[in-house]
């Protein structure tokens, strides 16, 4: 009798296991149709506007780098004063670093989302945003 005991409980482990392993199935089965449809709707999205950055004063003989979002757009000393840079819009939001590599001081700016000019001086450690043109 004690061997019919046993027999029961090993049954209903491995019913408990062919049961587990269903579920992780169906789990991975979900998680991989979910990562197929969602690399299906990513499409990429083409921007049309277009940033106009000039350093006007104050930057040159400095070494500067300056980023949009998280791409290197200008690495180099600052030679010549107005210095434009012109970029493309790539992503949703976009936002303008200027780093000065003396000070390593960061300075941050948000760009609109309808492109434009943007105008920048230096004044001592200071990096500011001149009034913006259309």
């Amino acid at each position: 009798m004690k061997t019919d005991h046993l027999k029961t409980n090993k049954q209903f482990m491995i019913g408990n296991g062919i049961l587990a392993f269903a579920v992780i199935l169906v789990v991975v089965i979900f998680v991989y149709m979910s990562m197929r449809l969602q690399t299906k709707n990513q499409e990429y999205h083409y921007y049309n506007e277009e940033y106009r950055i000039t350093l006007v004063s104050g930057f040159a003989g400095g070494q500067f780098t300056i980023y949009m979002n998280d791409s290197i757009f200008f690495d180099q000393a600052v030679e010549q004063e107005p210095l434009t840079l012109s970029m493309r819009r790539f992503s949703e939001e976009s936002s303008l670093l200027i780093v000065d590599k003396a000070t390593e001081k960061v300075s941050v700016f948000e760009l609109s989302e309808k492109g434009g000019f943007y105008r920048f001086e230096k004044e001592g450690d200071d990096i500011k945003q001149l009034a913006q043109e259309n």
